[in-house]
């Protein structure tokens, strides 16, 4: 197989009893597998996360609601994003709660002239989607309470800044969903009020409230884009390729569109079988970056093409064709984190997974032992 990449469902499972007993009794956790969980498959995500503790889901669209059903997935499920009137019956025709923030997202609810449990959301400094008017916020809370039809599920905002230690805006955000909170839990006892995504889980137990929502730790990747086992987690992807040739280079001959690297040096040249297709980033050829063969890191070389790129193998190489290349994960005694792969590049690990492409086959197993097709396609054992 040319490219893979390798899920552990344990690794998920683990993560999210780790954040389960973070936070302790009295908060729940959902787990948000939006983005084919952030690209590791969001069947297999939802059910290795349920299965660690988790008793909410989340995803941002209707139709990944409706795919996760369609998997069997069952429990509690959140749709967090804007809903259309075509979205909203997706959406509730899927089991699933939705989100609002203004009239016309009420009015689109009722509109469809079934129940729904509904969360209000808050902007209280993201500056994205919420209501931003915290007494029209409560009018909305108020007006889903008083509906014969839905029901007030939830009220919920979104930080901005948790993931940058130290920032002061974390803690006036925290503060202004706070009083919020006050409120609505005064006036509607019972409703789930959640703030906290990943960082925020992590940083402070004040964000915590009834519900957090943690995405990418659960994947083991860190929120604060450092060191995953620094929060307690574990990476559960592993992204490998192959060596496709092995070629002599002499010095001025070069690798790539554009000969944007030419050889000063004598060297043998390894030719990867992935390229800006199945997510390898173009500027990953001419950023420094590393792959591991044979668990000793080598630099990328050349501009990244849509199916391949080159790596400087050295010299004295051994490398053959056939050779695994590892671009995410662990060979021997090296590792190459997907955080170090996005420093590279100036992004996120987040972007690192979800960007590996559909072309790329998701395999699936449990500390080392491979799920059945069967199994591998539900995300179970």
């Amino acid at each position: 197989m040319r490219t893979v990449a390798r899920i552990n469902v344990a690794a998920i499972e683990r993560n999210v009893a780790h954040i389960v007993g973070h936070v302790g009794p009295g908060t729940a956790v959902c787990a948000v597998v939006k983005a084919d969980g952030y690209g590791h498959g969001a069947a297999p995500a939802a059910r290795a996360a349920q299965a660690g503790g988790a008793t909410w889901l989340a995803v941002v669209t209707a139709g990944e609601a409706r795919a996760l059903r369609a998997a069997g997935v069952e429990g509690r499920l959140l749709v967090l994003g804007p809903l259309g009137d075509d979205d909203v019956a997706t959406a509730l025709a899927a089991d699933a709660e939705v989100v609002v923030w203004d009239r016309d997202g009420l009015e689109r609810l009722r509109g469809q002239r079934r129940p729904a449990a509904v969360h209000v959301k808050v902007d209280t400094g993201m500056g994205r989607l919420g209501q931003r008017d915290l007494d029209e916020a409560l009018a909305l809370c108020d007006a889903v309470a008083d509906d014969g039809l839905l029901c007030l599920s939830g009220a919920m905002t979104h930080f901005a800044t948790a993931d940058e230690p130290g920032d002061a805006f974390f803690g006036e955000q925290l503060a202004r969903f706070e009083r919020f909170a006050a409120v609505v839990r005064d006036r509607h006892p019972g409703v789930v009020l959640h703030a906290a995504n990943s960082a925020a889980t992590f940083r402070d137990p004040a964000a915590h409230f009834d519900l957090v929502r943690p995405g990418v730790a659960i994947y083991g990747l860190d929120p604060l884009q450092q060191d995953a086992a620094a929060r307690g987690v574990e990476p559960a992807l592993e992204w490998h390729s192959r060596l496709a040739s092995v070629k002599p280079l002499l010095p001025g001959e070069s690798v790539g569109y554009g000969r944007r690297w030419v050889a000063d040096h004598e060297t043998q040249v390894g030719t990867v079988q992935a390229g800006y297709a199945d997510g390898v980033r173009r500027a990953l050829g001419v950023s420094g970056a590393e792959a591991l063969v044979r668990g000793r890191r080598v630099p990328l070389v050349g501009t990244v093409s849509m199916d391949s790129f080159g790596v400087d193998l050295g010299p004295d190489a051994a490398e053959r064709p056939g050779d695994r290349v590892v671009l995410v994960g662990r060979d021997g005694d090296e590792h190459l984190p997907a955080e170090e792969l996005a420093r590279w590049i100036g992004t996120i690990n987040y972007e690192v997974t979800c960007a590996i492409g559909a072309r790329v086959p998701r395999e699936y197993h449990r500390d080392g032992v491979p799920l059945d097709g069967r199994a591998a396609a539900a995300g179970v054992a």
